[in-house]
């Protein structure tokens, strides 16, 4: 793997006025990615393993992968500008006489829930990681105000 990248996981979704927070990081540092309610969504249902009465859309985008015998490998949040976040899904077709490998651009919020739908490791590029502001304090807050709550009720 290169080392321009780091591995990240998700850290916790939490709701906001205008979508989700998706807290995404490792043991140094963790940073924030918006997304829209639906996406939020989808990610709090993909980490927690809710199983859904009928597919949506990125049920039915591995659906399709498994079909056509192709697997993702990883994700890679390759890229910000102002705030706007930027991905890459690799994936991986092999068959008896070759291996192929195709790179697609696509939103972090629907790679982040095809990698834990898929299992797949998530990475973010050093780049982008560096510009992040750590929120790490910020999300052992929002836990810790979950936990009590959650004791409380």
């Amino acid at each position: 793997m290169n080392t321009s990248v780091i591995q990240v996981s998700v850290k916790g979704v939490m709701p906001t006025v205008n979508g989700c927070a998706v807290f995404l990081g490792n043991d140094d540092k963790v940073f924030v990615i918006y997304v829209d309610h639906s996406v939020g969504n989808a990610i709090s249902m993909a980490l927690n393993g809710v199983k859904k009465e009928r597919p949506l859309t990125h049920d039915l985008i591995s659906s399709m992968l498994l079909g056509l015998e192709a697997k993702i490998t990883r994700i890679v949040i390759n890229d910000v500008e102002e705030s706007t976040f930027f991905a890459r899904i690799f994936l991986e077709m092999s068959n008896e006489i070759d291996t192929k490998i195709i790179e697609l651009d696509a939103r972090p919020s629907d790679s982040i829930v095809l990698s834990l739908q898929n299992n797949v490791p998530i990475y973010v590029a050093n780049k982008v990681f560096n510009s992040t502001e750590d929120m790490s304090s910020i999300l052992e807050r929002v836990l810790k105000q979950q936990n009590e709550e959650n004791n409380d009720a």
